[in-house]
């Protein structure tokens, strides 16, 4: 991708502070060329040192910050530059380097943002217009990858909520599972809490009732005695009939 970062050199007034600004300039330049982008930044903030209104020094500086990797100065310089431009031409040559910066950083919006601004005030520069383009489809496939991510998150979430629903369920059916084997276990249980309830009930009697009970018994145990001794009598008078 083209990305064009020009260093503006601007006349100066011919006096003193004019000539070691320009000075500064000049030698932050030859740094610049020479890709020494350290020695170059400090070059120009000695001019802008000497002449803090020089939008020349600020705007150079601005460059090799951005050549540093500096991003989130070089960005926020450029930002107030564009504000302070005399000249839409000037104002659209630093939109067109703070979409650079915002390129870099891989913040694809705010460089598209920035590039269509620039191309507002110059629909001439081809250079801005490619870097649109560019910064557009940077754009959409980083958007893309934010939906993927998300929907493999959702995915995710979901798969721990269902392994947790079958753990709950597992849980569940274990415990049943659980109390039916210790009901085949017992049998008896059923009748064993009849027969202790009934023990209850029968510790339970009145006086009154025992004696009935006692009563019915022994009536019982008379009258079986009673079909004895008839049987017994009955067998007796048929072998003296057959005697006779």
């Amino acid at each position: 991708m083209k990305q064009k970062l020009l260093i503006i050199l601007i006349s100066l007034p011919v006096v003193l502070l004019a000539q070691e600004e320009r000075k500064y300039i000049r030698d932050g330049y030859r740094a610049y060329m020479n890709e020494n982008y350290t020695e170059a930044e400090v070059d120009f903030r000695k001019a802008e040192d000497a002449n803090e209104q020089s939008f020349a020094a600020r705007y150079n500086t601005s460059v090799a910050l951005y050549q540093q990797d500096k991003l989130e100065e070089s960005g926020k310089r450029f930002a107030e530059l564009a504000k302070e431009a005399e000249t839409p031409a000037d104002q659209s040559k630093i939109l067109h380097n703070l979409g650079n910066v915002m390129m870099k950083g891989q913040q694809y919006q705010q460089a598209v943002d920035a590039y269509r601004q620039s191309l507002k005030l110059n629909p001439e520069d081809e250079d801005t217009r490619y870097n649109l383009a560019y910064a557009l489809e940077k754009l959409r496939e980083q958007q893309q990858q934010q939906q993927q991510q998300q929907k493999q998150k959702n995915n995710k979430n979901q798969g721990e909520e269902g392994d947790e629903n079958q753990e709950k369920d597992d849980g569940q059916q274990q415990q049943q599972d659980q109390q039916n084997e210790k009901q085949q276990q017992q049998p008896g249980q059923e009748n064993q809490d009849d027969q202790q309830q009934a023990q209850q009930r029968k510790g339970q009697l009145s006086k009154e009732e025992a004696q009935r009970l006692l009563n019915a018994i022994l009536q019982k145990e008379k009258d079986v005695k009673e079909k004895v001794d008839k049987k017994k009598a009955q067998a007796v008078k048929k072998k003296t009939d057959k005697d006779w």
